[in-house]
This record gives structure tokens, sequence and C-alpha cells, in this order.
């Protein structure tokens, strides 16, 4: 393991909410991380569908990590402000919550982020939430 993913893993793995939620770190890159999102009846809402709550915060988890990997060695990140569009019902055996750097600057970082629902094992999927999230370095 490199010191990126590293650093990474280490971060994720102090998140008490992603364990909870019963997400994984599943790809770190420089500017783009992806957490793997299991379907669990905890997660859902009335309809049965994943909660908005919960594809916000892995959603929000994986700019989060996007932006750190970019960040300077004694920053951390937290999120200025983030928004989400529901573009279709979280429905799905697996979720795919992709986070990427489109600006990295001194202090703020500007990401985008996306959910993919995927029926089952396989490539195919369809995006569920699409976040655009503003992410601060604070130096520690």
């Amino acid at each position: 393991m490199d010191d990126l993913h590293q650093r990474i893993a280490g971060s994720f793995a102090a998140q008490g909410l992603m364990t909870t939620l019963g997400a994984r770190l599943a790809f770190v890159a420089e500017g783009e991380v992806h957490v793997a999102l299991p379907f669990s009846a905890g997660l859902s809402q009335q309809h049965g569908y994943v909660h908005a709550g919960a594809v916000a915060s892995v959603v929000d988890s994986a700019c989060g990590f996007a932006a750190l990997t970019l960040a300077p060695p004694r920053c951390e990140v937290v999120a200025a402000e983030f928004k989400v569009n529901f573009v279709r019902p979280a429905v799905g055996a697996r979720f795919l919550a992709v986070g990427r750097v489109q600006h990295a600057g001194r202090k703020l970082t500007v990401c985008t982020g996306e959910l993919r629902a995927f029926p089952a094992e396989g490539p195919h999927y369809k995006v569920v939430a699409l976040m655009q999230s503003t992410i601060v370095n604070v130096e520690q």
C-alpha cells in the first residue's frame, strides 16, 4: 500500500459513520476515490430505497476523500457545502460512490460525485445521485 492509499485508508477507518453504513474503501488515486456500499434494509426508507441521508453521506465521503488525496500533508478536510440531485430511486444490490476533484486550490477543493446503483454483479449501473461539493483544507 502506497503512502497516498495509506493516508486515505487511515482516515476512512476513523470514520464511524462509514462503518455504521457498511461502506468500504474501494479505490484510491490522486483526485479520485470510490466507496462501495452494499444494500442493507437498515439503510432503507419507507419505500425500500436506500435513504437519501445514506446516499448523501457516502457520496460526501467519496468527495471528501478525493479532496484529501490532493490536500497538503499537514491538512485534513471538511465539507463546506454540497448539493445533491437525486435523479432516480436508490434501488440496487450494491452501490458505488465516486468522488472526483475538479479543482484543487490552496484552501478550497471543488469536487463532483455520483452514486451508481448496480442491480447485481457485473459492470452495468444507473446513476442515482449527483453531487457538487466544496471541501476546505484544515491545517492540523
